[in-house]
């Protein structure tokens, strides 16, 4: 099991979905209580609780499963984790709790955006909703030893999204309101499925550098520096894409053709791309689904 230290009190559980390294994942936050950020996919919940018994984590002292967004690759697992944590809530924003006390219909969604991808990922299970608790913002979970995360609403990759930020660390996790991080080229890559929208994500995107951190936690993956700057970057991402797809939608062009422009244009990632094509998940959930999300919110922008 891949477990390190990524912070003060804080560890990086690699969850290994599927197989594949540096994907998904899940930080534990130990204070005299310990919270989860990120549980993964249902299929990934062993590699989590191998991860939790390596760090000498008891499942008793587990308090808070902080979830960014109902996504089944960063929440899927919540339902089945729980059955091992005794004494552990949910922390999820209000548009997604009803998801996870009733996962039926998230489920379906998930396959038609994710095809086979769902299959590895797995089903998820309901969270009973006794243990659900609605994150609102600025919302503050205390874990003692003065380390707490602080809820922070940032829609736009989804409606339901939260990001958190952890003070002893000057920090945030984004989930996936900041793009997808590949630590191996050090690059951000966008994550905007449909429903995307890209007006929101550049307010939220705002609303985490007003908090100056200086540390990104990413769920797709790992630790990286020059939060501020990234963020900024993120931002000057998101305008890029839009612009390309703006045009590309006007002219008609087909989605390979969008798809191909952003790719020439978008120099950050360009030392990626090769790696990412090789990849099954990072081909359907970032160089398929993300661009669509973009051509969907032009065609058809919702006020």
């Amino acid at each position: 099991m891949h477990t390190k230290q990524v912070g003060e009190n804080l560890f990086l559980i690699d969850l290994q979905t599927g197989g594949f390294r540096n994907l998904i994942a899940s930080y534990v936050l130990r204070g005299e209580q310990t919270a989860i950020v990120e549980t993964g996919p249902t299929s990934s919940i062993p590699n989590l609780l191998a991860g939790l018994r390596e760090l000498n984590v008891k499942p008793e002292d587990i308090a808070y499963v902080a979830i960014t967004h109902v996504h089944i690759d960063h929440a899927g697992g919540a339902g089945t984790l729980l059955k091992s944590l005794p004494n552990a809530k949910v922390v999820v924003h209000a548009r997604g709790a009803p998801h996870m006390k009733d996962p039926a219909k998230l489920w379906v969604a998930s396959k038609e955006t994710l095809g086979a991808m769902a299959e590895m990922f797995g089903e998820p299970e309901p969270v009973p909703e006794n243990r659900i608790v609605v994150a609102t913002d600025g919302m503050t979970f205390p874990l003692g030893k003065g380390l707490s995360l602080k809820a922070v609403e940032a829609p736009g990759h989804a409606s339901h999204n939260v990001s958190y930020y952890e003070q002893s660390n000057n920090a945030v996790f984004p989930g996936d309101g900041a793009g997808a991080y590949l630590p191996e080229f050090d690059v951000v890559f966008p994550t905007t499925p449909p429903p995307f929208r890209p007006d929101i994500a550049l307010v939220s995107l705002d609303r985490l550098i007003a908090l100056n951190p200086d540390i990104l936690y990413y769920s797709h993956f790992g630790k990286a520096a020059d939060a501020v700057k990234r963020l900024r970057d993120y931002q000057a991402q998101i305008k890029l894409w839009l612009s390309i797809v703006e045009e590309g939608v006007r002219r008609g062009c087909s989605p390979e053709n969008i798809r191909e422009r952003i790719f020439r244009e978008d120099a950050s990632i360009r030392k990626a791309l090769p790696t990412l094509k090789n990849n099954a998940v990072h081909r359907k959930t970032l160089i398929e689904n993300s661009v669509q999300g973009f051509i969907e919110f032009v065609q058809n922008p919702r006020i």
